[in-house]
């Protein structure tokens, strides 16, 4: 009898060491609910800091776990990130591919072990294993940084001509050709009239081009455009283009030669990502406007189609045509982008808590 006593006794102690090794799996009083991959392209750009930001914090308030990784623009790196990822047992990956042409193979290892992937803000190319993109409407992005080109310069009204200078983002980044695409929508017209002159002739996308973004690539670019097609007198009266840090390296260029003193104001320079540096700017009389991407907006959309993947239902999209990545259209969700100039940056900026006053001092 003592002995039967005792198995159960042990028996007892066996259950109850088996639910407290369950109850490790909560952290907070929450369920943890598994590992979730998340691939940035670098670190060089605040946007993208605080795009993984965000959704980390999303993601660990809801209980999941992260592996936020930074390949710092080297795409055999991000490979490897990802490789890395599941072979630790990601159950979703979420990737803002550096090259959105070369994950092809490492996306097949990843539906080899049944893992879904969200394309995040760049849309990854040429193969079947995406299962969502969420982004900005980036169309939308290029017709905002160009009807603020047509509203300052007052073309409607003005019989100019203008002189502008055209800047492309990545060719390697599918965004880019939206960007370009929505801008030129407005400002093709307008070139094609005469009313805007692109002095150095530089008007095709491949001729605009910044491969990876690269403000020093752009500030040799506008150095060589003033040498070559502004030194018989012709002033520049404003910049197409779609990032701050290209646009901070035109400014550069241009404040080079005398732009923004004495009587050679600077022109109208566009931008994108609302990053600190080029909020600064602008205050200080600068950039002229930027286009502001809440990444906490589309951090949101990510983390609500990674736990419609986690309970196997279908996660809302709100375009289903588009997004064509030359194997499939992939289903996707596009968040507003807003226009930013010293007009709104408080508002749109600090009252929605993206800065504080003192960050952008």
């Amino acid at each position: 009898m003592k002995r039967k006593s005792g198995l159960f006794a042990l028996l007892i102690c066996f259950m109850l060491l088996l639910a407290a090794c369950g109850g490790n799996k909560t952290s907070g009083g929450s369920d943890e609910k598994g590992l979730i991959g998340v691939a940035m392209p670098t670190k060089s750009s605040q946007r993208w800091v605080d795009d993984g930001n965000n959704m980390v914090e999303q993601l660990k308030e809801l209980g999941y776990k992260t592996d936020l990784q930074y390949a710092e623009d080297d795409v055999d790196k991000q490979i490897e990130q990802i490789e890395n990822m599941i072979v630790k047992g990601a159950e979703v990956l979420v990737v803002a591919s550096i090259d959105g042409t070369a994950l092809t193979n490492v996306l097949e290892k990843a539906a080899d072990q049944d893992i879904q992937v969200i394309a995040y803000d760049r849309l990854i190319m040429e193969t079947d294993n995406v299962s969502y993109y969420a982004t900005f409407d980036n169309f939308q992005v290029g017709v905002l940084q160009a009807n603020y080109i047509e509203e300052a310069l007052k073309l409607s009204e003005e019989a100019g001509p203008f002189n502008i200078e055209l800047f492309a983002g990545s060719p390697d980044d599918n965004n880019a050709n939206f960007f370009w695409d929505g801008a030129m929508s407005v400002l093709q017209p307008h070139i094609d009239s005469g009313k805007l002159i692109v002095q150095s002739g530089q008007t095709s996308f491949e001729q605009g081009a910044t491969m990876r973004w690269d403000g020093n690539l752009a500030k040799s670019r506008m150095e060589n455009i003033l040498s070559k097609s502004y030194s018989n007198g012709e002033t520049v009266d404003a910049v197409l283009s779609p990032y701050d840090g290209i646009s901070r390296g035109a400014i550069q260029a241009l404040k080079g030669v005398g732009y923004g003193s004495g009587d050679l104001p600077l022109p109208v320079v566009t931008g994108q990502d609302a990053e600190s540096a080029s909020v600064k700017s602008m205050i200080a009389g600068e950039q002229t406007q930027t286009v502001f991407k809440d990444t906490r907006d589309l951090a949101a959309v990510v983390v609500n189609m990674i736990q419609s993947i986690q309970k196997g239902e279908d996660a809302e999209v709100n375009d289903t045509e588009t997004y064509d990545n030359g194997k499939k259209v992939v289903p996707s969700y596009l968040v507003e982008p807003v226009s930013v100039d010293i007009n709104n940056y408080k508002e749109k900026l600090i009252d929605s808590e993206y800065y504080s006053e003192d960050e952008l001092k």
